[in-house]
């Protein structure tokens, strides 16, 4: 769904992202992880066309990401980001509903959606008319999931979509995810921190290290046959985590 040539990206002297080649599968949830300040984010919000890479080539779809189609690309986009984004002056009904109006979809199309989209996610109806301050944080979550799929795109894209959740809702909300990935059968690609996270949700890890990646595969892969010393360090410094997931760390 995604191919990536050689993708470079500078912040004046930083280096963010420094000729990365990646391919990421349709169909498949592929979890981006390494430490703060690794590219990862900065990675995702070149696949959505947010920012632009100083050099190398995004291609989606078979086609290259560009300015002259990047609306019609976006479209088949979902994207959630970090501690769901919501536009705190509208309702959550509103929220989720603002591509479909700027689209002039019909109030019955829209609600339609919406009811679907509240029964996947298990957002309740009696919320859909409440601020984002009168939500809680799982709730103002499922809200950022469900605007994503509102245009049932076929890629979802999430940049730390759970990062500042307590524990309890954390882990409801990975559950609840890994299910939504699986009924929905689309193209994921998911940021997150947390290695138990990226192996419960991800087929496939991408694990980063200053703008470059240093290993992709599955946990096992990354325990038993580390790349490289900092995997193995990267492994271990989660090893409460992955013991928590049922890995030997």
């Amino acid at each position: 769904m995604f191919e990536l040539d050689r993708i470079t990206k500078r912040y004046g002297p930083s280096l963010a992202l420094d000729a990365i080649r990646l391919r990421i599968a349709r169909g498949r949830t592929t979890a981006l992880i390494g430490p703060s300040g690794c590219g990862k984010s900065t990675l995702l919000r070149i696949l959505i066309g947010l920012i632009e890479p100083d050099a190398g080539q995004v291609r989606f779809d078979g086609e290259t990401l560009e300015r002259t189609r990047i609306r019609a690309q976006r479209q088949r986009m979902g994207y959630v980001i970090q501690q769901g984004g919501l536009f705190p002056h509208l309702t959550a009904r509103e929220n989720v509903a603002l591509m479909a109006r700027f689209l002039k979809w019909d109030a019955d199309r829209i609600e339609t959606r919406l009811t679907a989209l509240m029964e996947l996610t298990h957002f309740p109806r009696s919320a859909l008319d409440r601020y984002p301050t009168e939500l809680s944080g799982g709730q103002n979550q499922r809200v950022g999931l469900m605007r994503a799929l509102m245009l049932d795109p076929e890629v979802l894209l999430l940049d730390e979509p759970l990062g500042a959740l307590d524990p309890m809702i954390r882990f409801e909300l990975q559950e609840d995810l890994k299910r939504i990935f699986a009924a929905l059968d689309k193209t994921v690609v998911l940021v997150t921190h947390d290695l138990a996270e990226a192996a419960f949700l991800g087929e496939r890890i991408v694990l980063m290290r200053e703008g470059r990646i240093v290993q992709s595969g599955s946990l096992d892969e990354m325990i038993r046959a580390p790349a490289e010393p900092f995997v193995e360090r990267f492994v271990r410094a989660q090893r409460s985590h992955l013991t928590a997931l049922g890995a030997e760390a």
